[in-house]
């Protein structure tokens, strides 16, 4: 029989907010076949996030359940409960949300959804007691989906475990971007390093949420020791987050408040790309950062913490390093490669090549959802 209408997918994340798994959901959502795939969200907040507007512009709807909490597992259960048992509608449960999917996943199979997925999107959690209930709760996870999907080798063994992916049950999913979205572009190069008032000046950029795992602190010292070596360096950091007045408390008393800006959260970071000459991402965990995959199709040199995954090397424009190298190191490494860095390279077709294209990701995942069967990722081992 002929499919006559799209099927839905229900994605559960925790906001609709920007962020590392929701921009990797919408970059998905955008290249889908509207008239094959339709998605839907569950978020655990009842506030409009920035995809808000353009979710339902594309034609998806958004649910909201109650943020858990531990101590309210029941009503947040009775929530999912209620909220499954009246929509049946959906052909698959997307869970990117991995902290409490092994509570929501069960409850949507025994709701009649047909196929639920894990989605291991990053290799660590918090410290202190919220990691550590991270850890109990997700623990039977693997047990609990139909499909346990990862982002990189080092998520899946942090999440379903050594074991599980030895059995050949853990499929890795490039996360991939739109390559056209991000290419270097000259002109945009100028006229956002006029916007920004740094035309003239070595420009450091970073893309990431304020919290511990970007490790934003050894950022700053970082660039402190660089500022000694290069007068025309600046600073730009994209993203929002917990940690943010604490690291604009540490620029301030460094003395680099002139020389650091702060965008915020930006829908059009791909114009920031442009204008940055070099990425720096000193992690301390990662599933499989984004913007380090956004950065390299932009053309632009990338020193990357040693805690990441190699996965994200696309291309040769990948230089790891230990963060527990002393600051000034990493800062002289940006200084060994600088000119280097000031070619850009057009790699759209290096990352397409290695299946890191959303549209070709797109046509592989529309016929997952639509049958059941066939991840279109690779077993991970």
């Amino acid at each position: 029989m002929m499919q006559t209408k799209p099927v839905r997918v229900l994605n559960v994340l925790g906001t609709t907010n920007l962020g590392g798994a929701e921009s990797r959901v919408m970059e998905l959502y955008r290249a889908l076949d509207k008239d094959q795939v339709q998605f839907d969200f569950l978020v655990h907040t009842d506030k409009e996030g920035q995809y808000s507007e353009e979710i339902r512009r594309l034609g998806g709807r958004i649910y909201s359940v109650p943020r858990f909490r531990v101590f309210n597992l029941l009503s947040y259960q009775r929530a999912l409960r209620r909220f499954f048992g009246g929509h049946p509608e959906f052909v698959a449960v997307h869970g990117h949300m991995t902290s409490t999917a092994s509570i929501y996943l069960p409850i949507a199979k025994r709701a009649g959804v047909p196929v639920t997925i894990a989605h291991a999107r990053s290799a660590g959690v918090d410290p202190g007691i919220k990691g550590l209930v991270t850890k109990v709760i997700r623990y039977p996870l693997k047990y609990r989906a139909d499909y346990c999907f990862t982002c990189s080798a080092e998520a899946g063994e942090a999440v379903y475990g050594r074991k599980w992916i030895g059995k050949g049950k853990v499929w890795t999913i490039p996360n991939a971007i739109d390559v056209q979205r991000f290419a270097f572009n000259p002109a945009v190069r100028e006229e956002v390093r006029t916007e920004l008032g740094l035309a003239d000046k070595f420009i450091i950029g970073h893309v990431g949420r304020f919290g511990f795992m970007k490790n934003h602190r050894y950022l700053i010292d970082i660039f402190a020791q660089l500022c000694k070596m290069r007068e025309d360096a600046a600073l730009v950091l994209i993203g929002k987050g917990g940690l943010e007045g604490e690291i604009r408390e540490k620029v301030n008393a460094s003395g680099l408040a002139d020389r650091v800006v702060f965008l915020g959260n930006c829908f059009d970071v791909e114009r920031y790309y442009q204008a940055f000459d070099y990425f720096v991402f000193p992690s301390v965990f990662e599933g499989f950062p984004g913007s380090v995959a956004e950065a390299q199709a932009s053309g632009l040199c990338c020193l990357v913490s040693d805690k990441v995954t190699r996965e994200v090397a696309l291309t040769a424009l990948v230089t790891y390093k230990s963060i527990e190298d002393p600051a000034a190191s990493w800062a002289s490494e940006i200084m060994r490669n600088s000119k280097k860095a000031l070619i850009r390279e057009d790699m759209r077709a290096a990352i397409a090549g290695k299946d890191f294209d959303v549209h070709r990701q797109a046509a592989k995942m529309e016929a997952f959802y639509i049958s059941g069967e066939n991840p279109p990722g690779m077993i991970t081992q």
